[in-house]
């Protein structure tokens, strides 16, 4: 059994760990930016110790590198790998809302949660960007779960962590939330309705849409200058 220091060792480390993930997502550490474990024990006021195995753990999920001779650097943005996972989801979507269109849709708790969190008025629309970005990850998530194919999910739920650090600047612009809102009810209404090709065909330009606002948003926030 582990002692209470080293458990509370542990806790630290994985506090530090969400911090450092929370501040690369929110661009807090901008893609390319390099540091060193003592700046980051520094700011953080904590040892060196927490810091070291937050980012070795950081490290293995692709969110940073190391140096031996400058240090740790955030990764940087790599568009070509967050499309291609774009287009696995895309892939992975098509195919849940096809299986969905052979189940009693009208029978699934996971889409009738849907249903009531995002066929609402516009009054109702959220607008913190934090939360509704995890309702959007969660949306498409459970069209997977919904599909009754485990591992499909599981493999689904892992790209949807990849992508995040850019998925969340989707709703840094208010149109983006309305449309969101839009999109997803119209999704819905389609699957309902069991009109499965244009679900297919609605959910792959969703998901486009998306994948071209974010990486729009993102240059402009790496070179305001190209935009001006």
């Amino acid at each position: 059994m582990k002692s209470a220091t080293s458990k509370s060792a542990d806790n630290l480390s994985a506090l530090v760990y969400q911090r450092i993930k929370n501040d690369i997502f929110d661009f807090k550490l901008m893609p390319g930016e390099r540091f060193t474990e003592s700046e980051v024990a520094q700011a953080y006021e904590v040892s060196r110790t927490p810091i070291r195995q937050a980012l070795y753990r950081l490290q293995q999920e692709g969110y940073v590198e190391v140096s031996f001779r400058s240090g740790w650097q955030v990764r940087p943005l790599n568009f070509r790998y967050y499309e291609e996972l774009y287009d696995v989801r895309i892939v992975l979507e098509k195919d849940a809302i096809y299986k969905l269109s052979q189940q009693d849709c009208e029978q699934s708790s996971e889409l009738a949660r849907l249903k009531a969190i995002w066929m609402v008025e516009p009054q109702d629309y959220l607008n913190d960007i934090k939360q509704l970005s995890q309702l959007d990850e969660d949306f498409h998530c459970a069209l997977v779960r919904a599909a009754g194919n485990n591992e499909m999910a599981r493999i689904h739920l892992d790209l949807s962590e990849k992508i995040r650090i850019i998925r969340r600047l989707d709703f840094s612009k208010q149109y983006r939330i309305e449309a969101t809102y839009q999109e997803h009810q119209h999704i819905l209404k389609l699957i309902f309705e069991q009109k499965t090709e244009e679900a297919i065909a609605a959910i792959a330009t969703h998901i486009q849409q998306s994948r071209d606002e974010v990486k729009k948003i993102t240059l402009h926030m790496l070179d305001p200058s190209q935009f001006v």
